[in-house]
């Protein structure tokens, strides 16, 4: 077990390209974040020997805000036959009586999957420092077929109306994604139900699956058990194959304990994503304080695994998202949460700048490696001059990819130049398109590193997601906001409706090199309607 000192010796061997304000440990991997008693619990993946996945404990730190947070002793660490060869991904659940308890997948000494549970030594500790693992795990195994090294990470519980306990795994049978349905009374003894709560063909290993309620209102969530008449759910998995999120929205039959898909997006790998960039093993919670419910997501890192072990850390948790369901019901919406803007420090503000193509305009008075920017763009005299969409662009990577930031369309690329240096030899672009098809618009949002960095041997992919999003209606203006952070780029286009994430390595355009433009490769110009920027403090601490 690695105590706090030797994490914080591992941290600090090789600062080089560090985050300044997301939460990030040598090696992590997302677990089961908790609300409890007035406290945010974080669980993570760690490796407390070197800076690749291995050794896996579950480490530990805590926080009032989900800004600052302080390290605690690991939580989790392999000991006993059914966890001895490592202790994987889980989740968090609050039992009655405000009892809180982990499930997580243990491998065993048979190098079997399965799924083990915690409780805290102490309730009265408020920081919940020591766990205690039951002998009688594991409550779960890979009994009846169940395939032993595709069964792991299984979800917070949820209660039904008939007083069972219910949790699922993932799973797969050949090529068959699978989330697989257990039921307790006690949360002691588990029964497989006969058939999954959901599954997809030819979708692979089912990872970090995540089955929660959703609600409309802004920023407002449920607890995992609300049993609410038309109540709308979401089902998400992690794809093993492809390293690809997506997720679903549709309806939970509590008798049947079956999860349908409304049919509104595709279930499989082409549907909707949290996010359509560097974003893997996500994991929601219910916030009970303040009545939301929360995204954490995982960012690896993009350089050389001998990059990671020069820095001697590697991965990112991105930065809190609130969730709720979008009020045309086909979406999820997200947005960093409130507090993030205690960070905020110095401000600029920009009004009504008109730019015209091939122009750029730089945000100056703050420094940008580090920091919170929002635009909005008003388009509205351009949007019936946009070039027509080609139904066969179904793919919105692919046609980011065609359509870089640098190739000229009549309404767009614009956007953004984050942290480049000031001829623009180094900068990651984020920026949209619009499109017209028929009798609506098609919105194209892309991040492009592909002259983020000088630097040789390091992966630059572009991403992309479409915007459903109707300009036309919003009086031809879109939002976007960006949170800069040394290594890392998160965008959020159109208020929260597509969301893109990046992990770049700038060779020059680092610390106080690091510049900042909106900028406009249309034919059509673009006007700034409003650009505030802030630079952001270091919170005052950050996991470690």
């Amino acid at each position: 077990m690695a105590t706090i000192e030797e994490r914080q010796q591992v941290l600090t061997s090789s600062p080089s390209n560090r985050t300044g304000y997301h939460f990030q440990a040598p090696k992590n991997w997302i677990n089961g974040p908790m609300y409890y008693n007035g406290i945010y619990h974080l669980f993570y993946q760690f490796n407390p020997k070197q800076p690749v996945w291995g050794n896996i404990v579950w480490a530990h730190s805590y926080s009032k805000d989900m800004i600052n947070w302080k390290p605690l002793e690991n939580a989790i660490y392999p000991t006993k036959p059914f966890d001895i060869n490592g202790c994987w991904s889980g989740s968090a659940t609050i039992l009655p009586g405000n009892k809180p308890v982990i499930f997580y997948t243990g491998i065993d000494l048979h190098n079997r999957q399965v799924q083990n549970i915690a409780f805290p030594k102490d309730l009265a500790d408020p920081y919940l420092r020591e766990w205690v693992k039951p002998d009688y795990n594991p409550v779960i195994s890979p009994d009846g077929g169940v395939n032993a090294s595709a069964f792991r990470d299984p979800t917070t519980a949820w209660y039904g109306p008939d007083g069972y306990w219910r949790t699922v795994v993932g799973s797969k049978i050949e090529n068959q994604g699978l989330a697989i349905l257990y039921r307790s009374r006690d949360f002691l003894k588990w029964n497989r139900v006969k058939h999954p709560l959901h599954s997809v063909h030819d979708s692979g290993m089912w990872e970090c699956p995540d089955f929660f309620p959703i609600s409309t209102q802004p920023k407002a969530g449920f607890e995992l058990s609300a049993g609410v008449d038309g109540l709308k759910h979401v089902f998400k998995v992690s794809l093993d194959i492809n390293r690809y999120e997506y997720y679903t929205i549709g309806n939970y039959d509590f008798v049947n304990d079956r999860y349908v898909p409304d049919g509104s997006s595709p279930d499989n790998n082409t549907g909707l994503r949290y996010d359509y960039g560097n974003f893997y093993a996500s994991k929601t919670f219910f916030d009970e304080g303040k009545r939301r419910r929360i995204l954490w997501g995982w960012s690896n890192e993009s350089d050389s695994k001998q990059d990671d072990w020069a820095k001697g850390w590697a991965g990112i948790q991105t930065i809190p998202r609130s969730l709720w369901l979008d009020s045309s019901g086909r979406q999820v919406v997200q947005w960093p949460i409130e507090e993030i803007e205690k960070l905020r420090k110095k401000e600029v503000v920009i009004y009504d700048k008109k730019l015209a193509f091939g122009a750029s305009l730089e945000v100056e008075g703050i420094h940008t490696a580090q920091a919170d920017v929002e635009v909005t763009f008003d388009l509205s005299s351009s949007l019936n001059n946009a070039e027509p969409f080609d139904p066969s662009w179904v793919d919105p990577q692919k046609l980011c990819m065609l359509k870089r930031a640098e190739e000229k369309g009549r309404v767009g690329p614009f956007g953004l130049y984050v942290l480049a240096t000031g001829d623009k030899s180094e900068r990651t672009a984020v920026f949209f398109r619009i499109f017209k098809e028929s009798n609506k618009h098609v919105i194209l949002m892309c991040h492009d590193p592909t002259r983020s960095s000088m630097r040789h041997g390091l992966y630059k992919p572009i991403y992309g997601g479409f915007v459903d999003y109707d300009i036309k209606k919003s009086g031809g203006k879109i939002s976007l906001r960006s949170l800069i952070d040394h290594t890392v780029v998160e965008s959020f286009g159109a208020e929260g409706r597509t969301c893109i994430t990046s992990r770049v390595y700038p060779e020059f355009a680092t610390g106080s090199n690091a510049r900042l433009f909106a900028f406009n490769n249309g034919a059509k110009e673009v006007k700034i309607v409003q650009l505030k920027a802030w630079e952001m403090r270091k919170p005052l601490m950050n996991g470690f």
